[in-house]
């Protein structure tokens, strides 16, 4: 641990690299139609392309972000950044959607180097201002994916869908020398086998009740969050709103407040409030879901509660990694991977329970679903006392000697 705060701008840095890195992911959302009609294929097909961005992504969380406990980070960083940069130009060159599909693949893998950058700040930082530092450099990430598509559909207006992937790379090269200057260098944190880092994830989530109760947390918060905003595209684009695809794009607004209070959540888990905050956000988003849930009727009331809800999950996100580094300052990247993958998996659950609920009953049942799983979530909280004894505060938590 270090009793020195960063400096400002490192932390601004962080931030605009987390944001940077995984906007590469979304990039091509809004560009499916024009990708298959410029590469001759169907939009079905191309629609494969955000699939392998996602599966690649998956792959990285689980045998790359391990790595930043392994070996030295700066490092680690800077050639994550110049391999994705690569695999953008390859994006930008490819002669068909095969090729495309391929270096999308690569961009996904080397894209998790957000999740690696997040542990690390949170070694750099002062106890006192851990959670303040994780959730400035996540509401950097979080406006990323926020911005990523409108910039992606600005800049393939300008100079055509290629040209989106040459920015991108050429982002990436800039961010490598920028980190490569910035960031101290930073020894491994275990001298296990690469083999018996990726097992101890396994053995994290075994020992460390916290990690499981902060897990099913953040994977209720990815269920409910995806599980609305998937559905919300058939709710807008139908009766009675009829709502062109710009139109709808505009909600995703509603993510800034999501990244301001982010902020707030970082802050408040320094305090010690930890318990008390994921209490607060998870009332947050039973408000939200029971205003969106007049959203059929009602554009005002969806959008109040589209804010608080987006506040809400995001709040509890942060809280749960500020409470999760605690744990083992020895194992942060093993401890986001275990997070991380909960809420991948969650995500892809909520979006194709989404499609499947709205077949059957619409946005009611959906508003009814996500407000049970909110319910969930706050029963857990009410029973976390009697699950968990450890202290809200990350600060209060000791380093413990190296276990692989």
């Amino acid at each position: 641990m270090t009793n020195r705060h960063l400096h400002p701008r490192l932390v601004l840095l962080l931030a605009l690299a987390c944001g940077i890195a995984v906007a590469n992911l979304y990039y091509a959302q809004p560009l499916l139609d024009t990708i298959a009609s410029k590469l001759g294929t169907s939009s079905g097909v191309a629609g494969l392309v955000v699939t392998f961005s996602q599966v690649g992504y998956a792959a990285g969380l689980l045998l790359l972000v391990p790595l930043g406990d392994l070996v030295e980070r700066r490092t680690l960083v800077v050639r994550l950044l110049l391999l994705c940069a690569v695999a953008l130009a390859g994006c930008a060159l490819a002669p068909s959607i095969g090729p495309l599909a391929l270096a999308i693949a690569v961009v996904g893998l080397t894209s998790v180097v957000a999740q690696v950058l997040i542990p690390l700040a949170g070694d750099l930082a002062a106890d006192d201002e851990r959670g303040k530092v994780v959730g400035t450099i996540m509401s950097g990430l979080l406006i990323g994916i926020l911005l990523a598509r409108t910039v992606s559909g600005f800049v393939a207006e300008l100079a055509g869908w290629r040209a989106i992937y040459v920015l991108a790379a050429v982002l990436m090269v800039a961010l490598a020398f920028a980190l490569q200057r910035a960031l101290p260098v930073l020894g491994p944190r275990t001298q296990s086998s690469y083999g018996q880092v990726l097992r101890s994830v396994g053995t994290l989530v075994r020992s460390e009740p916290l990690l499981r109760l902060r897990m099913a947390y953040g994977m209720l918060g990815m269920l409910t969050f995806t599980l609305l905003w998937t559905a919300l595209t058939f709710l807008l684009s139908g009766a009675p709103y009829h709502y062109s695809d710009g139109t709808i794009g505009l909600f995703g607004l509603a993510g800034l407040v999501g990244a301001f209070a982010a902020q707030g959540a970082g802050r408040l888990a320094d305090r010690g409030l930890a318990r008390a905050a994921t209490g607060c956000f998870w009332a947050a988003v039973l408000v939200g879901w029971l205003l969106a849930d007049l959203g059929g009727s009602s554009v005002i009331a969806l959008i109040a509660g589209l804010l608080i809800l987006d506040a809400g999950v995001q709040g509890q996100h942060i809280t749960n990694q500020s409470v999760i580094y605690s744990l083992r300052p020895d194992a942060r990247s093993r401890l986001t991977t275990a997070y991380m993958t909960g809420n991948f998996t969650a995500a892809a659950v909520g979006s194709a329970l989404a499609s499947a609920l709205w077949d059957v009953g619409g946005w009611g049942l959906i508003s009814g679903v996500g407000v049970g799983t909110t319910v969930v979530a706050l029963g857990l909280w009410a029973l976390e006392r009697r699950r968990v004894s450890a202290p809200d505060r990350p600060a209060a938590v000791q380093p413990q000697p190296h276990r692989g």
